[in-house]
């Protein structure tokens, strides 16, 4: 929940509404949350800073009565200021682990806390769960000095909180009842102790939240994750997020290629035998009435239809040629089939990834439809090479030019498809032309 600032003196706000929140301000729900916040936070700042003085003056106290017999064992005339006693040895290793665990569960206190009643939630630094590990973490030792200061701090900030709370509101109203009493000042002092006491109680509010935004501050400071560990964490996450990522592309790619191998195996081979059966009985229609005759040789011509449409599906979903002999090879049949004069030089050490073949492809492709289909272009010139782990993909024809992505859809699925990858595109179309379609598409080969 955001919690209400007062205003900048660089802030320009209507008087009106600034009236309006110092007098709204004793009764809203931030002051009172902060407010309970900070009285939970005095006993449980006590306890958590009580704890870690004691254990860490005993362990110092025993650390320190450890080490006349330590150095008098190493060194022979010292053996006469060996006083420690044997428990002193045994004492001083579950102190100080003692003292490293007190601070997750104050820390879980302390975040239980900041959820309940400001609604705020403090990254916890991942825990070690050994002794050494917990001594080597920085956030070990973060947590310990917060907690050292929760106590004293957190106990001055609810005093003053307390204070304004509790003596405002009495000296506000004093008009009502100081008149009654057997003593009291005189009219100015009334009146100079009421206006402060009405200043203390619109200012109790504020300073509750003041303090409460301080020890998010705080606590965010040396409860939470270090900035490396900040930067660990994200570049973890962004290692995950792009792990998945090119899982979800390979998947699709696995699921286009099925999809195409059962249209190829089961839908197209079964509109090629039942061509086959029409052609067949086209060329026995000895005897048969004309519409009959219309009929079969119409039901041939559009099961011939549906083959090519089939086909071409296929080949748009995953061409087969394309995982059997690489993108050479695939660029090839499509350079073959086009409309458009196409000069191909393809000049790979090494067959990049499968997702890397199948983004050149379909940009090709794209691209020569749009040559033909938009650009009426009488000449298109791919170019694929190699150039540090990265796949370049150029192809230029020389159309009217003006294409843009912002009025194709073609171009704008081509710019989705090669950022699915990681990879960049670039158009460049004057009007008049040349349109050059440059990609870089990264594949470690």
């Amino acid at each position: 929940m955001p919690w209400p600032t007062p205003p900048a003196i660089t802030t320009v706000v209507p008087m009106p509404l600034q009236v309006r929140a110092v007098l709204r301000a004793p009764w809203s729900t931030q002051a009172w949350q902060a407010t309970v916040h900070l009285a939970v936070g005095v006993p449980l700042g006590l306890v958590s800073t009580a704890g870690v003085v004691g254990l860490a003056g005993l362990t110092i106290a025993c650390a320190s009565l450890l080490g006349p017999a330590v150095m008098g064992w190493l060194v022979p005339p010292l053996q006469p200021l060996a006083t420690a006693r044997p428990w002193t040895w045994v004492l001083v290793i579950p102190l100080f682990t003692a003292l490293l665990w007190w601070t997750v569960p104050c820390t879980k206190a302390q975040g239980h806390r900041f959820t309940r009643a400001l609604y705020e939630v403090l990254p916890n630094p991942p825990q070690r769960r050994r002794l050494l590990g917990l001594a080597a973490q920085a956030s070990t030792w973060r947590q310990l000095t917060y907690h050292l200061l929760a106590g004293p701090l957190g106990t001055v900030e609810f005093a003053l909180v307390a204070a304004l709370w509790l003596v405002g509101p009495p000296m506000a109203v004093q008009p009502l009842y100081i008149w009654w009493l057997p003593s009291h000042g005189s009219v100015v002092e009334v009146l100079l102790t009421t206006v402060l006491g009405l200043a203390a109680f619109h200012l109790a509010p504020w300073m509750a939240m003041w303090c409460a935004e301080l020890d998010i501050a705080l606590a965010t400071r040396l409860l939470g994750p270090t900035r490396q560990q900040q930067m660990e964490e994200m570049s973890a996450r962004m290692q995950s997020l792009f792990d998945s990522r090119s899982d979800v592309i390979e998947a699709a790619d696995a699921e286009r290629r099925r999809i195409e191998r059962d249209l190829h195996d089961g839908a197209q081979q079964r509109l090629v035998s039942l061509a086959m059966n029409l052609g067949v009985a086209r060329l026995d229609l000895d005897g048969v009435p004309d519409h009959v005759r219309k009929s079969i040789v119409d039901a041939h011509e559009e099961a011939k239809t549906a083959i090519a449409d089939l086909r071409s599906l296929v080949r748009g979903l995953h061409p087969a040629v394309l995982d059997e002999r690489g993108l050479d090879a695939a660029l090839s049949g499509i350079s073959a089939r086009s409309s458009v004069p196409v000069t191909l030089n393809v000049n790979l050490p090494h067959r990049p990834s499968r997702t890397t073949e199948a983004v050149a492809y379909f940009l090709v492709s794209e691209a020569l439809t749009n040559a033909a289909k938009h650009a009426q272009a009488s000449r298109v010139d791919i170019r694929v090479s190699h150039r540090k782990n990265i796949v370049v993909v150029v192809v230029t024809d020389d159309g009217r030019g003006g294409a843009r992505s912002e009025g194709s859809t073609g171009l704008r699925g081509l710019m989705q498809r090669v950022g699915s990858i990681d990879g960049s595109l670039r158009i460049d179309s004057p009007v008049g032309g040349p349109t050059t379609l440059t990609a870089e598409l990264p594949c470690a080969l």
